[in-house]
C-alpha cells in the first residue's frame, strides 16, 4: 500500500526511517514506549508523520541502542539534558563492564575447574555452632539481585534492632537455600542473630537456629568478590567430600564477621560454611 501525500512540514513514516536510518518496526515500537512518538497521526489511515526536529532525538536513540541501553533506561536518559544525560550513560557503561570484569573471572574459574585446577590456598576447619535465635529476611533471587538484597536485608534487620533497642549478638549470615543464578532464585535467607524479645516487622521473621556443626574456610574481603568466592565453595565441598561428610541437605552459608566499611581488602571479612553431618 502506498503511503499517502504527507501534510506540510511533515514527513512520512517511510522518508523518517531513511533520513534516520531506524526500521518501520523500531518506529513503531518506539512510538509504543513513548520514545518517539510522529507528531502526527491521521486519524483515519492510521499514518504517522514526523518533523524534521524530531531526527536528532531518533538519532540519539539508535546511538543509544547501539550501547544495547535498555529502552527503559533510554525513556530516563532523554529526560535529562546535556551533562546530566552524559553523566547517566557513563553509570551506564561502568556497569556493563563491571559485569563484563566478572564475566572474564568467571571464565578464568571455568577454566580451572574444568581443566581440574584446584585452588590449594583454602584451609578448611571445623567448629561447633551454638543454637541462636535470629531475625531474618528471606526473599528470592536471581544472581543480578543478589547483592543488593543482601544489603537492604542487613540494613533494614539493623534499623529494626537498633529501634527496638537490640544488637547483634554475633555474626550476620547468608543461607543459601537452593542455586542462585540466571535462572534459580534460591531462595536467599539474610540471618542476623540476637538476643531478648522482638516483634517481626513486613517481611522480617524470628527463628532458632539450630545448633550444628560445621566445616569452614575464612576470607579475605577480595576473595569475596565473585566469582573468586566460588572456589572457597569447592575447598569446602570438596573437604567434606574427601572426608566422608555429607552436607547434601545442609544449606551453605556466608558468616560476616566483620564490619565490611571499615575493612581492607586484605583484612578477613567472611567464613564460607557448610553444616555437615555423619
Amino acid at each position: 500500500m502506498n503511503e499517502t501525500k504527507a501534510p506540510p512540514q511533515h514527513m512520512s513514516i517511510g522518508e523518517f526511517a531513511r533520513r534516520s536510518r531506524l526500521s518501520l518496526k523500531a518506529l513503531r515500537l518506539y512510538d509504543a514506549m513513548g520514545l518517539l512518538p510522529p507528531a502526527r497521526t491521521d486519524p483515519e489511515s492510521g499514518y504517522r508523520y514526523y518533523l524534521e526536529q524530531q531526527l536528532e532525538r531518533a538519532r540519539l536513540i539508535g546511538l543509544l541502542r547501539q550501547l544495547e541501553l535498555p529502552l527503559d533506561r533510554i525513556a530516563e536518559v532523554l529526560e535529562l539534558r546535556g551533562a546530566e544525560a552524559a553523566r547517566a550513560i557513563a553509570r551506564y557503561w561502568a556497569g556493563v563492564e563491571g559485569d563484563v570484569r566478572t564475566k572474564r573471572r568467571l571464565v578464568h574459574y571455568l577454566e580451572d575447574y574444568l581443566e581440574g585446577r584446584g585452588e590449594t590456598m583454602y584451609e578448611v576447619r571445623t567448629r561447633e555452632v551454638p543454637a541462636q535465635k535470629v531475625l531474618c529476611i528471606q526473599r528470592k533471587v536471581y544472581v543480578k539481585e543478589l547483592s543488593p538484597f543482601i544489603s537492604e536485608a542487613f540494613d533494614a534487620m539493623h534499623a529494626h534492632l537498633t529501634a527496638s533497642g537490640l544488637k547483634m549478638s554475633g555474626a550476620g549470615l547468608v543461607v543459601y537455600h537452593g542455586e542462585v543464578n540466571e535462572d534459580s532464585d534460591g531462595p536467599v535467607e539474610v540471618c542476623v542473630p540476637f538476643e531478648g524479645s522482638l516483634e517481626p516487622r513486613g517481611e522480617m521473621a524470628v527463628r532458632i537456629e539450630p545448633a550444628h556443626r560445621e566445616a569452614y574456610t575464612r576470607l579475605t574481603k577480595s576473595q569475596v568478590e565473585f566469582p573468586g568466592i566460588l572456589k572457597a565453595y569447592d575447598a569446602v565441598a570438596g573437604w567434606l567430600k574427601a572426608h566422608g561428610f555429607s552436607g547434601e541437605r545442609c544449606s551453605p552459608r556466608e558468616v560476616y564477621f566483620a564490619d565490611w566499611g571499615e575493612i581492607g581488602p586484605d583484612d578477613p571479612a567472611c567464613d564460607v560454611a557448610f553444616p555437615y553431618s555423619g
